[in-house]
């Protein structure tokens, strides 16, 4: 009866997880990846609960899946930690060999860690881009600068990934605030517009 009331609580875990991702992030394509992950890792450590390697085999099995979503298409950190959370929570129900209590409080301690985490009054929602600008720049400041006036918001980290002074482009990679008006009309091209007028 035990185990029935662990793959319940799974259940109701992962569904409160994939609906405030929902309601946060709006990507319906992640939801099966996260429920299709938690309920694999819910099945595999139900069958493996008995056997001897059965704790063993299940965290090499969350090992295994971290492998291959890092393999997979690059996910924005919040993603991930979603990511994570169903796999988690998939371990902890499929385990019947600690105490229910116990696995209820970390599934509870598991979903509370996301929404608070996530939650947009911690911290602004940012957007990231990866720009191509049309001319070479290497004064940190003044690039910053830059950005903050062509995208008409609070830049709030900048990565340079090339800076090529022949060619007289800067690659950046931006994280910024967004709400700070329109654009300037600066020309700047993303990286996908330059590979496809390359094209």
């Amino acid at each position: 009866m035990s185990q029935y009331s662990m793959l319940a609580a799974d259940l109701a875990a992962v569904l409160a997880l994939v609906g405030l991702f929902l309601v946060r992030h709006g990507r319906r394509e992640m939801v099966v990846a996260y429920l299709g992950v938690n309920i694999g890792v819910l099945a595999v450590t139900t069958a493996l609960a008995n056997s001897a390697v059965g704790a063993g085999l299940g965290l090499g099995l969350f090992g295994v899946l971290s492998i291959i979503r890092l393999r997979s298409e690059e996910l924005a950190q919040h993603e991930v930690a979603y990511y994570f959370a169903a796999l988690a929570l998939g371990l902890l129900g499929g385990l019947t060999n600690s105490p229910i209590p116990l696995q209820l409080a970390l599934m509870a301690a598991v979903v509370l860690a996301v929404y608070l985490g996530d939650h947009p009054r911690l911290a602004p929602p940012s957007t990231v881009q990866e720009l191509v600008l049309d001319h070479a720049m290497t004064d940190l400041a003044a690039l910053t600068t830059h950005l903050e006036e062509l995208l008409g918001a609070d830049v709030l980290a900048i990565t340079v990934r090339r800076t090529d002074l022949v060619n007289d482009t800067t690659l950046v990679q931006v994280r910024y605030v967004p709400g700070r008006g329109d654009a300037t009309t600066t020309p700047v091209a993303t990286l996908a517009d330059r590979n496809r007028d390359a094209a």
